[in-house]
């Protein structure tokens, strides 16, 4: 499987959608850059552990962001193998995020 253009989403659609925000970035990005306030933080290696669980809505929007979409994308894709309907990714990632004027936190 391979993510494709109709999952990405630009800044300003994912600032106001209502959707869960996962952050996919390495600890030392968010250290220097900050994350997204209410972003879930998530490793890439560890999404099937956390929402592979039988008990989450999978319909639930979720809104994944990384450094760029070469890093969210196979997170996309991943989500939507374990049965998630309703996945996308930000065109530009987090640096995108944080130009748009995404609250941001340390």
């Amino acid at each position: 499987m391979s993510s494709n253009d109709a999952s990405l989403i630009s800044p300003a659609e994912a600032a106001s959608a209502t959707a869960t925000l996962i952050d996919v970035r390495s600890e030392k990005s968010r250290i220097e850059f900050g994350t997204v306030a209410g972003a879930i933080v998530v490793d890439k290696a560890a999404v099937e552990a956390e929402f592979g669980a039988a008990d989450r809505d999978r319909d639930e929007p979720i809104v994944v962001f990384c450094g760029s979409v070469q890093g969210s994308g196979p997170v996309v894709d991943e989500l939507k193998g374990l049965g998630y309907t309703d996945v996308s990714h930000v065109d530009g990632g987090f640096p995108a995020l944080k130009e748009h004027g995404v609250p941001t936190v340390d």
